[in-house]
């Protein structure tokens, strides 16, 4: 076969036969923690949306978060004390876990997310999923670092033999949060890869 003749079969080939892009998974978040910790403005910037428009979740709402491989369908629940109490209700069919602090919040409200990561860590829906902590207003002075927050937190102890990262984060650098959420994507196609479990 002459080169000619091969090369007008390869384009040929590659003409006919190339069908549209595969499909990008979808997977199914929940996205929880404190009010005031940042939740809807990241997954906001995350979506481009435009910040003038931001409004603190008082129940619930859901998100479709594109990234290159995946689509995260976030639903993000409410932070408000008299909403928290519902949050398991919201918990079914979720296949990953966002949980934002705010790293430069009060004492008082540190301990509450921490009681509230380690309740979501525990739940019996949510214990196998892998979680991105999210340590969010590393721009503010009163910022813990993450190895703070890691320490104050118990998380080596806790969420020993869990899949979960834990990165700080602020609206400065969305760059650094969509490499945050491409960790995950990884833990996540993971996951997808495991032998179920008999």
């Amino acid at each position: 076969m002459c080169s000619t003749e091969w090369t007008q079969k390869r384009c040929f080939r590659a003409l006919c036969c190339k069908g549209p892009p595969p499909p990008r998974p979808e997977y199914d978040l929940v996205c929880i923690g404190l009010s005031g910790s940042g939740k809807t403005s990241l997954l906001s910037q995350l979506c481009s949306e435009s910040p003038e428009n931001i409004v603190s979740t008082t129940g619930f709402s859901i998100k479709a978060v594109p990234f290159q491989n995946a689509i995260l369908n976030v639903k993000e629940l409410g932070g408000a004390d008299n909403i928290r109490k519902y949050w398991s209700r919201y918990y079914q069919g979720s296949q990953g876990v966002i949980f934002v602090l705010d790293s430069a919040s009060s004492e008082d409200d540190l301990e509450t997310a921490r009681n509230e990561l380690h309740s979501a860590l525990q739940h019996p829906q949510l214990c196998t999923l892998p979680f991105l902590i999210l340590a969010n207003h590393q721009d503010k002075p009163a910022a813990r670092s993450v190895q703070e927050i890691k320490k104050y937190f118990e998380l080596e102890p806790l969420a020993r033999g869990k899949r979960w990262i834990l990165k700080p984060c602020s609206l400065d650098d969305m760059e650094a949060v969509k490499d945050s959420f491409s960790l995950l994507i990884n833990l996540l196609e993971e996951r997808d890869f495991e032998p179920s479990r008999m």
